[in-house]
């Protein structure tokens, strides 16, 4: 309860003052404890009824601390972006990105487990990981100079350590700024902000894209994509966009944030909007590239995930594109408080759920090769026995199909001559300038991958037409 005051100027300043500092309230501090309750105990009943390895426990974990570290990344990212730019506009809250930004610090303690998992051996979220399997897989031998637990481990530490440490200190320049106030007319604070701002964006742009492709794409250990990092990021940033604009309408109900205003909010909706297009530029751009090119080490991410998982893969345009596509085409929907609302829990909802499909399949896959080879070592992972035979007669044994099936690699005087050991046939045109290994593996057909590109064609104008021409 506010003393009594004798004017109204004064009345002014004692609020400004009270509502510079947010106060959970009892109530909002019961109901996120009993969030936390529920939450430790999905993870104890998702832990006790799971399958031998623990793998939905521990993709459940992997997903969600990747999910909000990469959340809690991108908000100091892009106040380095906006500090770089001279931009003045979202300094009214910038305070909500800073406070995001520390989130990285239990981001990081989170993914020590995941770490600490590597090298004990008590989950299976990474097929390259596993000895054994690299040892009999010529393709992740390849990228065992990247793909490896030094790398992941100190690549974490030190990367997201590098990423604190600008957090941190853009958030202290910040706030002797703020104190310093009418003392700093040469703005030798904000200079400051300036530089390591500008020093954080290279370094911000080339690490993100290392662990990313650590963290996310390597549960797909034979998959690549040169787009990936970026489709990851902007993923993230849709989903601080999301985060922020319902943080702003929460904290503005309760008194909070007086000077952000409609305008405010219209230009945060009108970047929701923008880079859901640009997220779905980079999905269409990913997509058609690997259809086009037609080569299975690529193409079986998105083969797997359209014919194993077409709820995921569709439901992940439907609501991170359509939805907000179709909703915020209007100029007004951007200024109304609960249609944005509305936008950003879906969307937010909707990356979350793209998070969910780029590692479930593959960690379940990585999971299904290491129990077929014997997780405890109960017989040689090179082998498979096959159930079923008559009795008295040894099962028949057949080596391990790889995870992902690749085309035979070459060696050296195979690429010179263009043929394979007895394939009499020479790859002609395929071949190319120099003898380069071929591009396009027609002539070695993949098990499981469809390499039919009238068949893709055909695909992808069935799955089209209901979007279109219904």
């Amino acid at each position: 309860m506010p003393p009594l005051l004798s004017t109204t100027d004064s009345y002014k300043s004692y609020k400004l003052k009270t509502m510079n500092q947010f106060v959970l309230e009892a109530k909002h501090r019961t109901s996120l404890l009993a969030g936390i309750g529920v939450g430790v105990l999905c993870l104890v009943v998702t832990f006790i009824g799971d399958d031998e390895l623990h793998t939905r426990f521990w993709s459940n974990y992997l997903h969600n601390t990747v999910f909000f570290l990469g959340i809690a990344f991108l908000a100091v990212f892009i106040q380095s972006a906006f500090i770089t730019a001279w931009a003045g506009w979202y300094t009214v809250f910038k305070r909500m990105w800073e406070a995001m930004s520390m989130f990285m610090i239990p981001g990081l303690i989170l993914m020590i487990p995941i770490i600490a998992g590597l090298w004990g051996h008590f989950h299976h979220l990474y097929h390259w990981a596993d000895a054994e399997s690299v040892a009999n897989d010529p393709i992740l031998q390849g990228k065992a100079s990247f793909l490896n637990k030094g790398w992941y481990t100190f690549g974490t530490l030190i990367i997201v350590g590098i990423w604190i440490f600008f957090a941190m200190k853009l958030r202290s320049l910040s706030l002797q700024e703020e104190k310093s106030g009418a003392q700093v007319a040469d703005f030798k604070f904000h200079k400051q902000m300036r530089i390591y701002a500008a020093a954080f964006l290279p370094i911000a742009g080339f690490s993100s894209a290392a662990i990313i492709w650590q963290w996310v794409m390597s549960v797909d250990a034979h998959w690549y994509s040169t787009l990936f990092a970026w489709y990851t990021g902007v993923s993230w940033f849709v989903s601080l966009l999301a985060l922020t604009i319902l943080g702003l309408i929460f904290l503005k109900g309760k008194g909070y944030y007086e000077n952000v205003t409609d305008d405010h909010l219209h230009d945060l909706g009108k970047f929701l909007f923008a880079f859901s297009i640009f997220w779905t530029y980079l999905w269409f751009s990913q997509y058609m590239l690997i259809w086009y090119a037609n080569v299975g080490e690529e193409t079986v991410y998105f083969q797997t995930r359209m014919e194993q998982y077409p709820v995921l893969f569709w439901g992940n345009l439907l609501l991170n594109f359509i939805t907000p596509f179709f909703v915020l085409m209007r100029n007004d929907t951007k200024r109304k408080y609960g249609t944005l609302a509305f936008v950003s829990i879906v969307t937010l909802f909707g990356h979350w759920w793209d998070f969910f499909q780029m590692l479930k399949p593959g960690i379940l896959h990585t999971a299904h090769e290491v129990m077929a080879h014997g997780a405890d070592g109960g017989h040689d992972p090179g082998t498979r026995t096959e159930e079923g035979c008559p009795a008295g007669e040894t099962p028949r044994q057949r080596p391990a199909e790889p995870l992902h099936h690749s085309p035979p690699r070459l060696n050296a005087p195979e690429r010179r001559t263009g043929r394979q050991q007895g394939d009499p046939r020479p790859y002609g045109r395929q071949q190319g300038a120099g003898g380069r290994h071929p591009r396009h593996p027609r002539r070695h057909p993949l098990p499981q991958v469809k390499q039919s590109r009238s068949f893709a064609k055909s695909e992808i104008k069935s799955s089209l037409k209901p979007l279109f021409f219904a």
